[in-house]
């Protein structure tokens, strides 16, 4: 086994995160730290991917701000993340749907999966 593994293992707490994909739509409550003070601030959007294993795992998150498409990069387990809820599960045929940036308006909504 990989030492490197091994060490993320022994160390490193994993925390619980729910299952969301590629598709869905989430709230990320991140916390922020100004100066001594701490306040949690929500992030909501698409996530477009998750990348990586292990402790290196990351996922992408855009959302449309004041007509601007803005992405983020969380790592999944990062301990300044409070917590992530999901907000609608999405139909995509993709793990990686990079395509919603090239379009807006009606065409880039996801369809929602009933449940």
């Amino acid at each position: 086994m990989d030492l490197v593994k091994i060490a993320e293992q022994s160390f490193v707490e994993k925390r619980e995160t729910p299952g969301f994909k590629a598709g869905d739509t989430v709230t990320v409550f991140y916390k922020i730290i100004e100066g001594n003070k701490e306040r949690i601030q929500q992030y909501q959007g698409v996530v477009l991917q998750r990348k990586g294993s292990g402790m290196t795992e990351t996922f992408t998150v855009r959302k449309i701000s004041n007509g601007v498409g803005v992405e983020r990069i969380f790592p999944v387990q990062s301990p300044k993340i409070d917590k992530i809820v999901i907000d609608k599960r999405g139909i995509v045929r993709r793990a990686r749907i990079f395509y919603l940036r090239n379009i807006s308006g009606k065409k880039a909504r996801i369809e929602e999966k009933r449940s």
